[in-house]
């Protein structure tokens, strides 16, 4: 039986409304040691946020960086996945698109994320990328 992206994914997502300041998802990201944090506006996936978008779209423009909402830097053309969807076709998605993560909408709710880890820690634990992914954050 083919794997499922829910057997997979990281469930509860961190998510955060479009309007919140970017200096507050950096400090949610450190706090919860993510990478990547959703954009959610009234339950519906927005966008996709990620450390380095912070770095290039928010922190290179220079000026003040307080009073940008975390809505200047995301990602909204999204790819996304169902729960239910076949890991195959998740994986596809990602080599296809050249993507790191694909968010994991339920009804159109995001329950999840898919990394590129969680595959390679799945699929190829021995490469290098998933011995990385599978080891304990630096702290």
């Amino acid at each position: 039986m083919p794997q499922q992206v829910r057997d997979l994914m990281t469930p509860a997502p961190v998510t955060v409304a479009p309007e919140t300041p970017v200096v507050d998802v950096a400090q949610r990201m450190r706090s919860d040691d993510v990478g990547a944090v959703l954009v959610v506006e009234d339950g519906q996936l927005k966008g996709l946020v990620t450390d380095r978008d912070l770095v290039v779209r928010i922190l290179a423009d220079g000026g003040a960086v307080t009073d940008r909402p975390v809505g200047d830097a995301c990602s909204e053309e999204l790819l996304a996945v169902g729960p239910d969807d076949d890991v195959d076709r998740a994986l596809t998605l990602v080599r296809r698109k050249a993507v790191r993560r694909l968010p994991v909408v339920e009804n159109d709710e995001p329950i999840g994320i898919l990394s590129l880890g969680d595959l390679a820690i799945e699929r190829d634990p021995d490469s290098a990328l998933g011995q990385v992914s599978a080891s304990s954050p630096n702290e």
